[in-house]
């Protein structure tokens, strides 16, 4: 079935106006995001304009129409650009009005002079740039790293580009081997891939919002809202993978008195020596550590690689500090201390390795708190 080019026209227009709409409705429900979304409804909404003066370009001088066009269609792409840009909480703003401006300027001086050629072929080189650009800034992108759509989003950016670098390089080739009828050729192809590109690249960075609040929700699940650390589910979903690797050596904390604090200084106060433990323990353990908060004001940290004696020393450490801190004048002012449990490096079993090292706690406190102790499991001995 053959398809006229008025037609691929209008259902490129459908398909740029679905893809904008949904763009819209979606915004409602990614509030972090309505911002870029709206970016990229924008972008879609200007290559409408630009297909409606495509379309009409006939009613207009030659040179106005095509240069018209063109800037819109660029326009909606440096859009496009711009909320790419937008996952890492960066604008290209001032680079794009420069880039329309030096686009317009070649127009206004080349373009009336061979509108053509410039039609045809030579529109098509900042189209493909800034395609090629924002698959390279989401390929570098942080945020979206590692989400399952990003290579898809990249993709269709790079190939749009490589198209467009096609009909400014290929085509002419074409066009000189076999006649002027190969332009009407390129001309459906473009309509053709322009109908795709407008499903495909707004889908894909819908799905890039999607992927990312989900990854966004699990990790809220995973982390403990006071403190800012890894919470108990976390714990057993992150430590059962470390403990299938190098041996790990597990520290047990308890805040001593922690109730008291918060009966005589108010909970804000016991709030701010959590928020402290959890501070001075997080740069203590190691960049390596898995510091959770158990619940209440029980902590634990896996330090992946640590024998019994390196663990010991990091414990010995951050108790040292965090009584330091907690009793300075700039800090709450509050005399704070905690006791530590260390549990056996070669435990394969992380439920094993909680239960030693809470056996070791337990036998910290009845000896006065304020100390570490280490289990003693296949062979150790105790210490203090």
């Amino acid at each position: 079935m053959q398809i006229d080019l008025q037609t691929l026209w209008y259902l490129t227009v459908g398909t740029l106006l679905v893809s904008a709409s949904l763009l819209l409705w979606e915004r409602q429900a990614h509030p972090a995001r309505a911002g870029l979304l709206g970016i990229l409804a924008a972008g879609l909404f200007a290559f409408v304009l630009g297909c409606l003066v495509a379309m009409n370009r006939s009613r207009f001088p030659v040179a106005l129409g095509m240069g018209a066009t063109n800037l819109l269609m660029v326009t909606g792409y440096l859009l496009v650009l711009n909320a790419a840009a937008g996952f890492d909480g960066r604008r290209h703003v001032r680079a794009s009005v420069a880039a329309l401006g030096v686009l317009a300027l070649v127009w206004a001086v080349a373009g009336t002079q061979f509108p053509t050629a410039f039609w045809n072929h030579v529109s098509a080189l900042p189209i493909a740039l800034a395609c090629g650009l924002t698959a390279w800034i989401l390929l570098r992108s942080r945020t979206v790293r590692g989400l399952r759509s990003r290579p898809v989003a990249a993709a269709i950016s790079a190939v749009h580009a490589v198209f467009y670098l096609g009909r400014a390089f290929v085509a002419p080739l074409l066009v000189q081997r076999y006649g002027p009828d190969m332009l009407a050729v390129v001309a459906k192809a473009t309509m053709y891939e322009a109908v795709l590109y407008s499903v495909a690249m707004p889908m894909s960075f819908l799905a890039l919002v999607r992927e990312e609040e989900k990854r966004h929700l699990l990790r809220l699940s995973h982390t403990d809202q006071l403190t800012g650390l890894a919470n108990r589910h976390a714990f057993f979903a992150q430590g059962a993978r470390m403990l299938a690797g190098r041996p790990v050596s597990l520290l047990a904390f308890d805040l001593d008195h922690f109730k008291a604090i918060n009966d005589r200084y108010g909970h804000p106060a016991g709030d701010a020596i959590l928020k402290l433990f959890a501070e001075t323990a997080r740069d203590g353990a190691g960049p390596d550590a898995l510091l959770v908060r158990l619940g209440g004001e029980e902590f634990a940290a896996l330090l992946p690689g640590c024998d019994r004696q390196q663990a010991l020393s990091r414990g010995t450490a951050i108790a040292s500090r965090f009584a330091a801190a907690a009793a300075r004048a700039d800090g709450p002012g509050i005399p704070a201390t905690v006791s530590i449990g260390l549990a056996a490096p070669d435990a394969r079993d992380l439920a094993e390795l909680l239960a030693s090292a809470d056996g070791a706690l337990y036998r910290a406190k009845l000896l006065g708190r304020n100390r570490i102790e280490a289990a003693a499991p296949r062979g150790w001995a105790a210490a203090a």
